[in-house]
């Protein structure tokens, strides 16, 4: 890595490396935010696995109370992601200004879980930690997608997002080595979290670039460009209806596991193993997956991706009660295979159809409406289960995202998706 100061400028994406120079396999610019959310994923893994115990245990909030607060804390980021994507377009070097200020607010949230105590103020800091992720989002993939030319996008994403579940796989079992080893676990384990959090801002400064090679000033077309202008794109509008509709039939993950431990018989002491073993298959499987988005299509294998968990829904309803581990790894491998060939493919796919002046804005669009719809199916599953319990309501998350697969890939396939992955920038 280097200095990121004036005179650091990646290529322009889309660039074509200058004769007898071999090209870069990643950007730099994409291995340093790769290690900024290694650092910070560490951080705030830390914090996650120790927060629901610190809450209910150390404060003796009622399971109702954290459940208020774990809605805060996992949809909070959604409602500032639009504001996030929409500043950091404004001006030049706007996209690593804003996802500092978010990384920054999420690292100055961690010290003050060891002041607050009472639940609104609780659920003020997760909120404000929650908004930190929302800003930074946006403009961290925009800085990603602006860094690589456009060929190779789904293999930069797909890096980027195996550094992430690298720091998301460290952070739960360094916060197990701080309790076991510190007097005041809790405690412990906030003030490492929030020092390894300023850490990966000071990455950020130093090593991550302003400005990632664009042409021109992007601010008189970002006026242009605003969220409702964005969704009069075709393709915009199609990934953003897609993203939409298929995250209102994915299950989240704590729903998933649960189901997979009542319906197998599972230790409850094998519970907390499940998130690992699918970030696990996310980290092995995010590179790879993301060199066949750049080559078979990023919108196809997106599609593809909800297959696989399709299919994961499919084994845990057929599978009887008390199956082997084998059906575990099966779900398991079929979950980290879903994100691998979702997350960071669906920022590329998006980053082929928005204009670069506008890309952290188009960004924001659409991570927006899969977020809110994937809260919104989390609140109807939860609802489903209680009512029904957790085999009916799985059945029907399996047959919405079945009839949801198949309406995507009609509405993504090539003919109707607009501008193909590989164009130039010029083009769109």
């Amino acid at each position: 890595m280097y200095l990121a100061d004036s005179r650091t400028t990646p290529p322009a994406a889309g660039r074509e490396s200058a004769p007898g120079r071999r090209r870069a396999a990643v950007p730099a610019t994409v291995l340093a935010l790769g290690t900024v959310s290694l650092i910070t994923d560490v951080s705030s893994e830390m914090v996650g696995a120790v927060l629901p115990l610190y809450l209910v245990t150390g404060l003796g909030l009622t399971p109702l109370g954290f459940g208020l607060l774990d809605g805060v804390y996992n949809g909070a980021g959604a409602l500032v992601r639009l504001l996030g994507g929409r500043v950091s377009d404004r001006r030049a070097g706007g996209h690593k200004t804003v996802a500092a200020a978010g990384y920054g607010l999420s690292a100055l949230c961690k010290p003050l879980l060891l002041l607050v105590h009472s639940m609104p103020l609780i659920g003020a800091v997760l909120a404000a930690d929650r908004a930190g992720k929302g800003l930074r989002t946006a403009p961290r993939d925009a800085l990603i997608s602006l860094s690589c030319e456009p060929a190779a996008r789904g293999r930069a994403f797909g890096v980027h997002r195996a550094m992430d579940t690298a720091g998301a796989l460290l952070g739960p079992l360094l916060a197990f080595v701080i309790l076991r080893a510190a007097a005041d676990g809790f405690d412990a384990v906030f003030t490492a979290s929030a020092c390894i959090a300023v850490l990966g801002v000071v990455v950020l400064v130093l090593f991550v670039p302003a400005h990632t090679g664009g042409s021109g000033d992007p601010r008189g077309t970002t006026a242009r460009t605003g969220a409702r202008e964005l969704l009069r794109l075709p393709a915009v509008r199609r990934l953003t209806g897609c993203a939409v509709l298929l995250g209102l039939t994915t299950v989240s993950d704590s729903f998933l596991y649960l189901t997979l431990q009542r319906r197998l018989h599972l230790p409850e002491a094998w519970f907390p193993l499940l998130p690992l073993g699918t970030a696990t298959v996310f980290l092995l499987l995010a590179v790879p997956l993301g060199a066949v988005a750049d080559r078979w299509g990023r919108r196809r294998l997106f599609v593809c991706g909800h297959l696989a968990l399709l299919t994961a829904y499919a084994v845990l309803l057929l599978a009887p009660p008390g199956a082997s581990p084998v059906t575990v790894c099966c779900v398991l491998v079929l979950h980290g295979g879903f994100y691998a060939a979702t997350d960071g493919v669906l920022a590329a796919a998006t980053a082929d159809a928005v204009p670069r002046q506008a890309r952290g804005s188009g960004l924001a669009v659409v991570q927006t409406g899969q977020a809110l719809a994937r809260f919104a199916c989390s609140i109807a599953f939860g609802a489903a289960w209680t009512a029904w319990g957790e085999r009916t309501a799985l059945t029907a998350g399996a047959a919405g995202l079945c009839a949801a697969t198949v309406l995507s890939a009609r509405l993504l396939r090539p003919s109707s998706a607009g501008t193909p992955p590989t164009a130039p920038e010029s083009a769109r």
